[in-house]
């Protein structure tokens, strides 16, 4: 009798063990991120205290994430993916690996800026500037249009850092608003006026040093360097083209659960609380500048208004990586 409960008293302490294991773990959302490092490890933990649920960045670039998820298809482990800017989205929906998003996640956010079909959602975005030297050109000199740049008259005045996913995205609404051939002599003609850095931050100096009269980038870029010291732009200030211009693009970052999710609910509950207002609010309150999209919260000042930008209408799913980076190589800007 002794031996049995014994054995007993093993087996029960053994099904606690691995019970207590299972609890240490926890409920875990593993999440294949492609927005900013940075801020996502600034608003994962506030999930991670308001629900319980781990969540494990696994940190790419759009285009690296995108091709990863497509190539794993159904095996891959990721729950979540988020992007910096949505054509790499588009792409992997293309690829039937995104499941219905709640509607948690979805109300929150206008509907220009979130897809027809509610497979994915946006939950930041920027606006496309350019950023300039008052010293080199005057206001009342400045482009009504992103197009003027590709005019001989901005020869030797125009900077941008082709092969990062920021300018690749602006290129798509480009595409997306103009036409293709629109587009392609867009960029033909930036070749020929204008001057190639590695990185946004790059161009900011540039412009800012006198190096180049002007540079294509987005609004954080700017406002995050003025919040830090100001020392890459005190002596640069930006232009927003409004007008719903090409050049007022917003380019928007997605979040969007695999169908093939391992932890579909805390997925879903993840993407929910990026949309929600407490989520935005982190968001807005991040180092990063980017513009929430759920309309209860915004960004403060400087930051100009998110009302303010008059962007163009421009379908979102529909901005097309793959011919961006054919129109780059052809024009080459990248090979």
């Amino acid at each position: 009798m002794k031996r049995i409960s014994a054995a007993l008293s093993l087996v029960i302490a053994a099904a606690l063990g691995t019970a207590a294991c299972s609890g240490d773990d926890g409920p875990k959302v593993v999440v294949y991120n492609a927005q900013h490092v940075q801020l996502l490890e600034e608003i994962a933990p506030k999930f991670e205290e308001a629900t319980g649920i781990k969540v494990e960045l696994r940190n790419g670039s759009d285009s690296e994430m995108a091709a990863q998820l497509i190539q794993e298809g159904d095996a891959s482990p990721a729950d979540v993916f988020l992007t910096e800017n949505s054509p790499a989205m588009a792409a992997v929906e293309r690829a039937g690996l995104l499941a219905p998003l709640d509607a948690a996640a979805t109300d929150p956010i206008p509907a220009q800026y979130r897809p027809e079909s509610g497979l994915w959602t946006g939950f930041v975005s920027r606006s496309t500037v350019l950023v300039y030297n008052p010293d080199l050109v005057a206001e009342d000199e400045l482009p009504a249009s992103l197009m003027e740049l590709a005019e001989p008259e901005w020869a030797g005045k125009v900077s941008f850092s082709p092969t990062g996913a920021d300018f690749q995205a602006i290129v798509a609404a480009v595409l997306d608003l103009e036409g293709e051939d629109a587009a392609r002599a867009w960029l033909e003609g930036l070749k020929a006026n204008g001057t190639v850095y590695d990185g946004n931050n790059v161009v900011l100096e540039a412009v800012n040093s006198g190096e180049i009269a002007t540079g294509i980038e987005y609004h954080y870029y700017w406002y995050r360097d003025q919040a830090e010291s100001g020392e890459n732009s005190d002596d640069s200030t930006l232009h927003f083209f409004g007008n719903q211009d090409p050049g007022a693009f917003i380019s928007v970052s997605g979040a969007a659960v695999l169908d093939s999710a391992e932890n579909a609910d805390g997925a879903q509950e993840f993407v929910a609380y990026l949309t929600s207002e407490e989520g935005q609010q982190a968001l807005a309150d991040s180092y990063a500048l980017e513009y929430p999209l759920n309309p209860a919260v915004s960004l403060a000042p400087p930051v100009k208004p998110f009302a303010d930008l008059e962007p163009p209408a421009v379908a979102i799913s529909d901005l097309d990586g793959d011919k961006v980076v054919e129109l780059l190589s052809d024009a080459g800007f990248v090979l």
